[in-house]
């Protein structure tokens, strides 16, 4: 009964766990990790402005030949190493880049001039997501590192929304309300209230029974189906189990914004140790009409979002074990069309920040046309002669690298086809 009711509450929340389908699975997962405090760290996050960002109205400001209107090439502002686009005179809400400049610039790392070769919202996000342009297989690098650090986990990999292909190596989940969280970490207990349905006693009893008979069957040869099955039931348990640590890190007030709300549920399951990487998404930002208020609306909502994750992980004392991941498909026309719009362009940037990251760093350009500027990939200083156009594949080399699963066997499964002479070395230092 416990079992079926927490599948069911898997499916009403549209999820897919970490349940596998062998016993020989089943082994690897049962050592993987102490189920006390299951998996640890480290948490990847990944921010999306879906839709195409003005990346000149944030990270790579031009105040020249019109390609903004809110201001002028002086009015450009320094924090450190970074140059931004001037916004707290323009916003009504949300957080200004001096506000976030100013708190974050430190441990930011930017990367202008990126190359996504194409201006088409779908291959973009497929691009920018795994480094793969030409390939429905490939996995993100969110659903990769859950894969290859964490697949056991119940919501080793949580998505909500963009692109967000598995490879097969680990469920996509979804939770899509704090609501449903709440639903699936209290599988066990009776609805509406905090109650079991069965004393601590008899779940330890039904526990102990089960992994008997994952014991006694682990190396039998068995029926796809009925080994499936059993499977499932086993997975199951471990799950139910390992979603009741969430209960204590739900917050008890929900919160108004969208990405705030993605957060919250984010950092609940990587506090409770059963989520490794997580796909954080709001849209709109393909402004065709009316560019600058939009720009003006959605950038500092966005900004605010990854402010308030960060906060939260202080409080939750995981903030030193983040690593975040903040982009967006496109960037925006250096010039405005008759709707005083910005359609899509194929040059843009990506931010970085967190565990293995070093911050207060720009690397890579563009011109006063917005056009690349090429990259040297051994000293990573603009170079017109013996640069390389930088592209998603190379910065999903360098994350690989990153999170130590450049070597897997998953990695080795969807290699990238960076030339070693093009490698960007030392991106994170």
């Amino acid at each position: 009964m416990l079992r079926r009711n927490f599948l069911k509450l898997c499916g009403y929340a549209g999820l897919g766990f970490a349940a596998p389908i062998s016993w020989s699975s089943l082994a690897r997962a049962k050592d993987a990790a102490p189920e006390a405090e299951g998996y640890t760290g480290p948490f990847y996050v990944l921010f999306n402005a879906s839709g195409g960002w003005d990346t000149t109205y944030l990270m790579d400001p031009k105040g020249v030949a019109g390609i903004n209107r809110l201001y002028k090439n002086g009015d450009i502002v320094t924090a450190g190493q970074h140059r931004l686009a001037p916004t707290a005179k323009h916003i009504t809400k949300g957080m200004s880049n001096e506000d976030f400049f100013a708190k974050y610039g430190a441990e930011l790392r930017v990367l202008n001039g990126l190359d996504y070769s194409v201006n088409n919202h779908t291959p973009c996000a497929r691009y920018m997501a795994s480094g793969k342009l030409d390939s429905l297989e490939f996995p993100t690098f969110p659903a990769l590192v859950a894969g290859c650090h964490g697949a056991v986990a119940p919501l080793a990999f949580l998505t909500f929304g963009n692109y967000s292909a598995t490879g097969n190596l680990v469920p996509m989940s979804r939770v899509p309300y704090l609501q449903s969280l709440k639903l699936l970490a209290k599988a066990d207990s009776v609805p509406g209230t905090d109650h079991p349905y069965h004393d601590s006693f008899v779940t330890d009893r039904i526990e102990r029974t089960l992994e008997q008979q994952f014991e006694a069957h682990v190396s039998d040869v068995r029926l796809p189906r009925v080994e499936r099955s059993q499977s499932m039931l086993y997975a199951a348990q471990a799950n139910s189990k390992a979603l009741q640590r969430v209960v204590p890190f739900i917050p008890k007030v929900l919160a108004k914004e969208r990405l705030a709300q993605q957060a919250d549920i984010a950092l609940a399951a990587f506090k409770a140790g059963v989520c490794v990487s997580v796909n954080l998404s709001i849209g709109q930002f393909d402004s065709h009409n009316n560019n600058d208020p939009d720009q003006m609306k959605l950038i500092p909502e966005f900004l605010a979002g990854i402010d308030y994750l960060l906060r939260k992980a202080e409080d939750l004392k995981i903030r030193e074990k983040l690593v975040v991941i903040i982009q967006s498909e496109m960037g925006r026309t250096p010039t405005y069309n008759n709707g005083n719009g910005k359609d899509h362009w194929s040059i843009g940037s990506v931010m970085f920040l967190g565990k293995g990251i070093a911050g207060n760093r720009v690397i890579g350009a563009t011109d006063e046309k917005l056009l690349h500027v090429p990259v040297n990939p051994k000293t990573l200083a603009n170079d017109k002669e013996k640069g390389i156009r930088v592209r998603p594949e190379h910065v999903h080399a360098a994350l690989r690298e990153l999170a130590g699963v450049q070597d897997h066997a998953f990695s080795k499964k969807f290699p990238l086809g960076v030339d070693a002479k093009e490698r960007l070395e030392g991106f994170w230092k």
